[in-house]
């Protein structure tokens, strides 16, 4: 660790923590830029960033605003809201499995969601304003309440994380066979609409995806940010968090539904994308040997896994959606750490 001083101030800084969130970012950049690149018209990433800082033709300007931009923002965007709400789900409940997809906050989205998809199809004529802007705001909602039961659910004189995640597994499942009953009485052509969604595709979002979540992320990441010392006071223990002045309760239950909002916010821009929360996390907290999960580096590194994932889908045949690579690779991250978990409670 050193000190960074500035006349007579001076405060500790860990260089690794510092330098990590930087490599990613670089990284990030680079994958964007790539990104950008891709697809049926190849640019070279010179040739991008020559059009980024303003060179460039009409056609390759319109390629690359019009058509793959949005697309990149708003996995970077929605990477960003994803990392840093699993690293402060993490650390209220001091658990490496809590995260908005196993604690049911991206299924609770997905029931307001799915619900506005199918109502503005089957029974349009009563969903009215719903069917043309209800999607992302029924998700934002649906998540948020589920946030909410899960507080309520959880909380018995204080919020256990064990028993945090237990609540959150319940709320999942009842959430899921919730959606999996609406889609079943729903038609059939709009089932497969709301089947999309909830596989977490990049694929049809445009600047109406970026706007709106670099809007919310603009005001909720800076909170966040700032109570990351109330993060770093809860993973020591509630007696501990008290004596360094926090209001444990009040803190934990704010923190959870901000957490809430941010992967509601990422569900609603492009649907539910698995595991990112999950793994970045934790990712993000070896890279920088941090005791809790680092939050500036958990964006950074959601981030970077949500591009890196859509440029490997969009190398791929077939047009598979980012939220299936995601799944597939995290299905084993997650079996691993249920495994270290049960030898943990054992040993």
């Amino acid at each position: 660790m050193s000190v960074f001083r500035l006349g007579p101030v001076a405060w500790p800084v860990r260089l690794r923590g510092l330098l990590v969130p930087l490599v990613a970012g670089a990284l990030l950049l680079t994958v964007a830029g790539i990104n950008l690149g891709i697809g049926s018209s190849h640019i070279a990433l010179p040739d991008v960033l020559w059009t980024l800082l303003g060179g460039g033709d009409d056609r390759m300007r319109g390629i690359i605003f019009d058509l793959r931009m949005p697309r990149t923002l708003t996995g970077a965007l929605v990477g960003v809201a994803l990392g840093l709400s699993g690293a402060i789900f993490q650390s209220i409940s001091r658990n490496p499995l809590a995260s908005p997809d196993v604690l049911g906050i991206s299924w609770g989205a997905a029931v307001g969601a799915v619900g506005v998809l199918l109502l503005s199809g089957y029974r349009g004529q009563a969903s009215g304003l719903a069917s043309g802007v209800g999607v992302p705001i029924a998700g934002l909602a649906g998540g948020v309440l589920a946030g909410a039961l899960l507080y309520l659910l959880s909380w018995r004189r204080g919020i256990d994380g064990f028993r945090m995640v237990l609540v959150g597994i319940g709320i999942a499942a009842m959430a899921a066979n919730l959606v999996y009953w609406m889609l079943t009485v729903g038609d059939v052509d709009d089932a497969a609409r709301a089947t999309t969604w909830l596989v977490g595709n990049l694929g049809d979002v445009g600047w109406e995806s970026v706007w709106p979540t670099a809007l919310a992320l603009v005001v909720l990441a800076p909170v966040a940010l700032v109570f990351g010392r109330t993060t770093g006071a809860l993973q020591f223990g509630d007696d501990t968090a008290r004596g360094l002045g926090v209001r444990v309760d009040a803190a934990r239950g704010g923190l959870l539904l901000l957490a809430a909002a941010l992967a509601s916010i990422a569900a609603a821009a492009a649907g539910p994308i698995s595991f990112v929360a999950l793994a970045t996390p934790q990712l993000a907290a070896r890279l920088t040997r941090s005791v809790q999960p680092p939050l500036a580096a958990s964006m950074v590194f959601g981030g970077l896994l949500t591009v890196a994932a859509d440029l490997a889908v969009r190398l791929l045949p077939g047009g598979l959606p980012v939220g299936a690579l995601t799944a597939v690779l995290g299905a084993p991250y997650l079996l691993y750490l249920f495994v270290r978990k049960r030898r943990e409670v054992q040993a």
